[in-house]
Parts: C-alpha cells; sequence; structure tokens
C-alpha cells in the first residue's frame, strides 16, 4: 500500500508539456498558462456527470434515510472535504454533524500539514470508528493520486460496516476506487507545476463537492427556486439575505418580511409559509413537517385547507 515505485507513472505526476519553460516567461505569461489549463478542467468533470450524478443519488438517500455524509481526506484533499463541510450548517441550516470531514492529522492539519499522517490506513480506520460510522451513512474518500493510504483505510471501514463508499480521485483506474462502490475519476491530467495537485485536480475536486453537496441540499428541500430558504440567520449579513429571499417569494415590503421574520424566530421558511398561506408560525411548522421540508409543498398543504 505504501509502495510509491509507480508513482511517477501517474497523470498528476506528468510533466506538462505547455509549461516547461514557464521559469523563463513574463508574468502575464505564466497567469495566461494557468488560466489556459484551468478552462479545461470544467470540461473533464463534466465527462463524469454520470458518475457524480450516481455519486450525488447515493448521498441523498443516505440523508434523506438519517444518514451522515463524512469526506475524508489528507493534505489538499482533507482541507476541500473541510471547505464544503464547515458551508452546509449556514447555507442550508443543517446541522453540524450532517456533513463532517475527516482529515488526517485531525483539524490542526487544515493550517499546519502533519508529517506521515496520510500514510497510516489504521488511522484512517480509527477516525471513522471514533465518529461512530454507521451503515446509513456515506463516506467519499478524496485523493488526487488515488493511492493514499489513510484514505483507502477508511474506506475499507467504511465498507465493513456497511456504508456506502465513493472514490474521489484524479487519476484512473485508481487505488482507492477498488474500495469504493462509486468511483468518480476525472483525470485533470498534469499540473503546470509538475505534481502540484493542489491546481487543477483540487479545482475539479471542488467542482464536484460543491456539486454533490448542493444538488443534495436542492433534493432535500432546502431552496425554493434558486434560493437558500434553510439560511441560518447567524448574523446581520445572513438576516438581511433571508428578508430579501422573503422579500422576493412573497413580493412584500421590507419591513413585512422584517416583522414576520421576526414572528418566525429568525427561520426563513415558516416566515414565508406563513406569509404566502396568511397561517400562523405553529400552522406553518406543521405545513412543512407534513412537506418534508418543501416550502412549495407546505404552501400548497395550506391552501388546500383553507
Amino acid at each position: 500500500m505504501n509502495d510509491l515505485s509507480n508513482l511517477n507513472k501517474l497523470s498528476t505526476e506528468q510533466r506538462n508539456s505547455h509549461s516547461i519553460n514557464i521559469d523563463h516567461m513574463s508574468t502575464k505569461s505564466i497567469l495566461a498558462m494557468i488560466n489556459e489549463e484551468d478552462k479545461r478542467v470544467a470540461e473533464c468533470v463534466q465527462d463524469e456527470i454520470d458518475d457524480i450524478e450516481r455519486a450525488a443519488e447515493a448521498v441523498f438517500n443516505s440523508l434523506k434515510s438519517g444518514g451522515r455524509l463524512f469526506y475524508v481526506g489528507a493534505g489538499t484533499s482533507g482541507r476541500l472535504g473541510i471547505l464544503d463541510a464547515v458551508e452546509c450548517p449556514p447555507t442550508f441550516g443543517t446541522p453540524s454533524n450532517l456533513v463532517q470531514a475527516v482529515m488526517a492529522g485531525g483539524l490542526s492539519a487544515f493550517e499546519k500539514a502533519v508529517e506521515g499522517a496520510e500514510d497510516s490506513p489504521e488511522k484512517g480506520k480509527e477516525d471513522l470508528r471514533e465518529r461512530a460510522l454507521s451503515s446509513y451513512d456515506v463516506v467519499i474518500g478524496i485523493a488526487a493520486s488515488g493511492r493514499t493510504p489513510y484514505v483507502i483505510g477508511a474506506l475499507e471501514y467504511a465498507n465493513e460496516v456497511g456504508a456506502q463508499t465513493i472514490s474521489l480521485t484524479a487519476n484512473k483506474n485508481s487505488s482507492i476506487s477498488e474500495h469504493a462502490t462509486i468511483k468518480i475519476e476525472v483525470e485533470t491530467g498534469p499540473e503546470v507545476i509538475t505534481g502540484s495537485t493542489r491546481m487543477k485536480a483540487a479545482t475539479a475536486h471542488k467542482l464536484i463537492l460543491n456539486m454533490i453537496s448542493t444538488t443534495v441540499m436542492i433534493k432535500l428541500g432546502k431552496v425554493y427556486e434558486n434560493l437558500m430558504v434553510d439560511v441560518s440567520v447567524s448574523n446581520e449579513k445572513l438576516k438581511e439575505r433571508a428578508k430579501g429571499i422573503i422579500q422576493t417569494i412573497t413580493n412584500q415590503t421590507y419591513q413585512e418580511a422584517e416583522e414576520f421574520l421576526k414572528l418566525a424566530n429568525n427561520e426563513v421558511k415558516p416566515a414565508i409559509v406563513m406569509m404566502k398561506a396568511n397561517v400562523n408560525y405553529e400552522e406553518a411548522i406543521d405545513y412543512i413537517k407534513q412537506a418534508n421540508g418543501f416550502v412549495r409543498k407546505a404552501i400548497e398543504l395550506a391552501d388546500r385547507n383553507l
């Protein structure tokens, strides 16, 4: 598992023929070179849409059934998992334990690399074991190289407990994919700086994680039209955003949106249902529950009972 003899054969470790003379280029030429390479990333992601769809459906089914989503990675891959996980509560109003990031070396490794942390498959298993991983959960193992022992160990343990497993890598036929039910292998190719997978590979993985989590949250009813109606009103900026969302959906004044947001305990969904269906807070909450969190359906249910 720790054999690195074939590392140089990975596509992400190859030299990029377009950037061989980059050290002689002007600032603008370097920037243009990086930009040109980045343009190819979205196309690479597009090629994997079918596998990304399978992953999103798996995550949705897990969360809908009471499971949790775990991102597992080391280094840049681990940091990408953290970035996506920590944005879910404020954006979609999810509980903090619904989407979790598990990083080799712990959260302290986000700022400073922990030497050797990614080399232990046993630590990957242990870290998921400590999270009480169950068969209801889903684990996405992230590794640009596709061979990180920590991630492999985590996926092995996830399979042992019956959790859904997904691999996300930048190399085809990767080692981590051998331990995943669903594999996303987005081959972004050689980096501008050889082996620097924090660039194209990481960009592709960030795009894919955004796609998966956002799609799942939409399917869970946390978006009305294209508005984040489960936004957590945790600061003044988000409170103003919440009022704007309510105004946009109800076509009412700023003052009315502000008033109903207060009446709804700073919750956007019930405020919208209260205004659109002319019901009180308790009734709005009940209709939202009946509608499994979907605002549009909650309004329809309320109107039907008027």
